[in-house]
């Protein structure tokens, strides 16, 4: 951490010179419960909240406290994530307690802690877990702007990161809003109501009267090794996309009779017949042109439908909320694995429109899809540049940058009396004071 250009009304000093370090240490197991017998204890980072965290054990002999208002510090694997204690309590060896004394705001310290997370996360050490020890806590280099312009800092702070935190919810809340456009596309487009065409006229049919074929795939063990082989495609390979992944390929050797009968042709839908997760039983993707023989597992079911027939459209149906909510029904199991035959896929009613309209709303779709998965990308990438924005802006408030304005205005809060010389001076001569009350005590 650089020093260079820090405002000349600043001061800087080590951490221990100002603040109290509280090193974490476990209690004895059996002194643990989550009975809320004792005081809360917190362990590391795993218990940590957005600002204070979650209570989940107690303890009735805590060896090391932490006072409301100390900085909660990450010192093990993760180094550098704080959070802000809301009262009394134990810490073990995976925290720090860093206590600020009444000349220098907590909140200030939070964020300067804020601030140092992203270099702090570098500097652990060890070959088990990284950690920071109590020396490095102590010796860290700890910035004393004067009382008024903390006070400033923590207050512009509030208010911008306040902002920053509204963008990231607004952001956050897009991806689920996408989704539901998404569906409710897929549910205009086999309705007719996409392209302004009412489906719910047509003649209910089963999907059973447009197939031609319908196919489970092999039960052959397969393996990365033989790639000389045939591949075959499994589970993996369907995309989120609706397309074939070839990537992590199986092999295995057939005969030509089998090849014949499990080769996939351009056209051909597979779908997840079995899973343990529901979401993906029923999930396809479609064989566009094959440039050498493919096959498939036996989790996959090929179906195969005849000139009537847009696959595209057929994908989208079965992606469609008021399909998948059939498949959902049929497949659920309680015995942990879910399953859908092909029977029960044959026989799902659809109200198939002709061709052209099948074409027309396959287009249609095609586009509000991309227009949404654009859409997701530039969210994507806001939210990547909002997540550095939190550190530019710290950044900014431990340079002397946010408040440059602010001192150029009150220069009488900034000097004399009011000097951070003189606020570390006042700081040490409290320490000291409170250091001979204590020896008084112990003598007496």
């Amino acid at each position: 951490m650089s020093l260079d250009n820090l405002p000349l009304s600043w001061a800087s000093t080590k951490l221990v010179d100002v603040c109290e370090i509280i090193l974490g240490q476990s209690p004895e197991g059996t002194t643990v419960n989550q009975n809320k017998q004792g005081i809360v204890f917190y362990q590391g980072k795993t218990e940590f909240g957005k600002l204070h965290p979650t209570p989940r054990n107690y303890c009735t002999a805590p060896k090391k406290i932490a006072k409301k208002n100390d900085i909660l510090l990450s010192v093990r694997a993760p180094v550098g994530p704080t959070n802000l204690a809301n009262e009394t309590t134990a810490i073990g060896r995976g925290l720090a307690a860093i206590r600020s004394p009444s000349d220098i705001g907590f909140s200030y310290l939070l964020y300067y802690f804020k601030y140092l997370e992203p270099w702090l996360s570098q500097q652990g050490t060890g070959t088990t877990f990284k950690a920071i020890s109590g020396e490095f806590i102590r010796n860290l280099d700890f910035l004393v702007p004067t009382e008024a312009e903390q006070q400033e800092i923590v207050r512009q702070l509030d208010i911008m990161l306040a902002q920053v935190e509204q963008i990231k919810a607004r952001l956050d809340a897009i991806p689920a809003i996408l989704k539901k456009f998404r569906q409710s596309v897929l549910a205009d487009a086999v309705s007719g109501e996409l392209i302004n065409q009412g489906f719910n006229q047509l003649s209910v049919e089963s999907l059973s009267d447009y197939l031609t074929d319908v196919r489970y795939g092999t039960s052959k063990k397969c393996s990365e090794s033989l790639i000389d082989a045939v591949p075959v495609l499994r589970i993996p390979n369907i995309a989120d996309d609706g397309t074939i992944d070839f990537t992590n390929l199986k092999y295995a050797e057939f005969e030509s009779k089998e090849i014949k009968q499990l080769q996939l042709s351009k056209g051909d839908l597979l779908l997840i017949r079995s899973n343990g997760s529901l979401d993906l039983v029923g999930k396809s993707a479609i064989a566009d042109e094959l440039d050498k023989v493919v096959l498939y597992a036996g989790y996959l079911i090929r179906l195969r439908f005849n000139d009537s027939v847009n696959p595209q459209f057929i994908q989208y149906f079965l992606q469609a909320p008021q399909t998948r909510q059939t498949i959902e029904n049929i497949a659920r199991s309680t015995s942990g694995v879910n399953n859908i035959n092909s029977k029960e896929i044959a026989s799902l009613k659809i109200q198939l429109p002709c061709i052209d309209h099948q074409n027309e709303v396959v287009l249609r779709v095609k586009q509000l899809l991309e227009l949404s998965k654009r859409i997701e990308e530039t969210i994507k990438s806001a939210q990547k540049r909002v997540n550095f924005l939190t550190q530019s802006i710290l950044a900014k408030a431990f340079s002397g940058e946010l408040t440059a304005e602010w001192r150029e205005q009150h220069q009488d809060l900034i000097t004399g009396v009011n000097s951070a010389e003189s606020l570390l001076a006042k700081i040490q001569a409290e320490r000291e004071a409170s250091k001979l009350v204590k020896k008084a005590k112990k003598v007496k």
